[in-house]
């Protein structure tokens, strides 16, 4: 379904309504499609409602619809992120020693259900909601639904893949650094994070109490507006709760990062799609690029100031009775918050403040902000190599908002040739969330994405094409690196008739040298497929003077391949005439 069109709990809900289908059916279904993607994804879940008590939940919708109520999210599936409490299910906040059974539902989670909405069960997150790449809790990492070699999206995980892969319409997530905004990037979905204090954070284990929001996941704008209509309120409960408000919101200037300042981390697709996504909304805007310098310097306060003791301060008892019990790389992030001292503190929020204050000037200069959600996405290998770093790389456009008060929704952008998406995030001031919300359905609409990419069911690999002209052919005498790496021949071709061929003097066993010119013809080579990995420690043994570089096919198609150093040519024999490495192997 476009992100732009109805939203399907809105369809579940006018069926169920209409009595032309029951809450029970929509349940049955439901429980059918989880267990078909248990068989992909079982750890996206932390706890999953038993299928006797879906139903009779179920039940309940159709009796209440039967006596005449007219119920907003009738017989509507829905998944809940595990730092948010839901009766009947522990909350884990993805720690087991931390677990408890909650006796009552949260604020949100509650309305929802009032209103006809079905739990389904509780998500895997970064523990602690720590994170923003779904690799940090002991429940299992929740990939990529598109490419499960892909990191899903943090904290909020399991719940961006429980919609992504279509088992329920949406999912409540959580947000203090990006959390609610990254995985739908990744995923290709909208994720909406509402100002701080118009959603009740009652019933969540706080992050950063004073910064966390809870947010939603939908493949719909029209479906996270439907699900804040209903869960939006003052909730005398929650001390960070405030009234609601409404500020327009007209787009007409839109603030986007300077040139200059745009960070992608090598992922030149990023950067394309960006491109394209500020081109579309040029179509009805003033584009003002803006020095976010300041934006920056605030969102280093979350994790390299004071605000990292807001979260040591949520932690405090568990790292004092078990810190053993804490993952390796949350502790780390949250442990030296216990020599932040208040000194420090204060300091962080009088720099705030002017932070703020400038950031608060940009509203009357422009109307809203479109940042990347992210510059880049990782593997999950690349991650768990460097967890810390990545992550920060991944919070860039994100950390600061909550800090600065301002509300958000990520919305697609297009997908990269491995199947991630890449996201553009709508920022405007504070209790501008339905005005953004507006401006999230006009640039869906005239977008006009194609449809994300079929999922990933059976495990995609990431691979790479490498052309080789020499030794490696084969038969020849180094083949057998490419059959331990299980590489897959892929075809015999030519490259385009701008290379020239030498056979090295010296080389044992007798290798060639493949050299770029412009007077050079077309040369044979062999096109083998390997996976990452072994195309990683394949290229680690490439002896001087070769490397490996790009080669060009006569179909213009570009592989990587062996190339030369110039100095491998010196003393070499120019066979270029014989048009490859085995007509010179034969003619010896």
């Amino acid at each position: 379904m476009s992100p732009s069109g109805q939203g399907a709990a809105a369809a579940i809900a006018a069926v169920v309504n209409r009595r032309t289908a029951s809450a029970v059916g929509v349940a049955e279904e439901t429980l059918a499609r989880l267990t078909a993607y248990d068989a992909v994804q079982p750890q996206i879940w932390i706890s999953r409602v038993a299928p006797d008590a879906l139903l009779a939940k179920a039940r309940a919708v159709d009796e209440r619809v039967a006596a005449g109520e007219q119920l907003p999210l009738a017989g509507v599936p829905f998944a809940v992120k595990d730092n948010i409490d839901a009766e009947g299910f522990d909350t884990t906040a993805a720690c087991p020693a931390f677990a408890y059974r909650p006796a009552a539902s949260a604020s949100v989670v509650a309305r929802l259900e009032a209103a006809g909405a079905l739990c389904v069960g509780k998500t895997n997150l970064d523990q602690f909601a720590t994170g923003l790449v779904g690799t940090r809790s002991p429940y299992g990492i929740p990939r990529n639904v598109y490419n499960r070699s892909y990191v899903s999206g943090g904290s909020s995980s399991g719940s961006a893949v429980a919609v992504a892969a279509g088992l329920v319409p949406f999912a409540l997530g959580t947000d203090t650094a990006g959390s609610g905004r990254v995985p739908a990037a990744f995923n290709h979905l909208v994720g909406f994070k509402p100002t701080k204090g118009r959603w009740s954070t009652q019933g969540l284990v706080p992050a950063c109490r004073t910064l966390d929001c809870i947010t939603v996941f939908a493949g719909t704008v029209a479906d996270a507006r439907l699900v804040d209509d209903i869960v939006a309120c003052f909730d005398p409960a929650d001390p960070f709760s405030r009234p609601l408000a409404n500020i327009a919101l007209r787009p007409a200037r839109i603030g986007v990062p300077q040139r200059s300042q745009r960070q992608w981390f090598g992922d030149a697709q990023s950067e394309y799609l960006y491109e394209q996504g500020l081109a579309r909304l040029a179509a009805g805007a003033e584009i003002v690029e803006i020095d976010i310098a300041p934006l920056l310097e605030a969102a280093q306060l979350l994790y390299g100031g004071p605000w990292v003791a807001e979260r040591t301060a949520a932690l405090a008892g568990l790292l004092a009775s078990d810190p053993d019990a804490i993952d390796p790389t949350v502790r780390a992030v949250v442990e030296p918050g216990k020599d932040m001292s208040a000194v420090q503190l204060w300091q962080g929020i009088y720099r705030l403040a002017e932070l703020k204050r400038h950031a608060d000037g940009l509203w009357g200069r422009m109307d809203m902000l479109a940042f990347p959600t992210t510059g880049t996405t990782y593997r999950v290998s690349e991650l768990l190599a460097a967890p810390i770093a990545l992550n920060s790389n991944l919070g860039l456009y994100t950390n600061f908002v909550n800090l600065l008060d301002m509300a958000a929704v990520a919305v697609p952008a297009g997908a990269r040739t491995n199947g991630t998406g890449f996201g553009i995030t709508l920022i405007g001031p504070a209790d501008s969330d339905l005005g953004l919300l507006a401006a999230a359905e006009t640039y869906l609409a005239a977008a006009d994405l194609p449809p994300p990419p079929p999922l990933d069911l059976e495990g995609r690999m990431e691979t790479v094409k490498l052309a080789v002209v020499g030794a490696h052919l084969k038969d020849m005498p180094l083949h057998w690196q490419l059959t331990s790496r299980e590489a897959k021949f892929v075809g015999a071709f030519e490259t385009t008739p701008s290379y020239r061929l030498y056979a090295m003097a010296d080389s044992v066993p007798p290798k060639p040298a493949l050299v770029y010119s412009e007077d050079g013809a077309a040369i044979a080579v062999e096109v083998y497929e390997l996976d990452v990995a072994a195309f990683g420690s394949f290229v680690a043994e490439v002896p001087a003077p070769l490397a490996i570089g790009t080669v060009t096919l006569a179909d213009g198609s570009s592989v990587k391949g062996f190339v030369a150093e110039p100095r491998a040519t010196i003393g070499a024999e120019d066979i270029t005439q014989l048009g490859g490495w085995r007509a010179f192997i034969a003619g010896r």
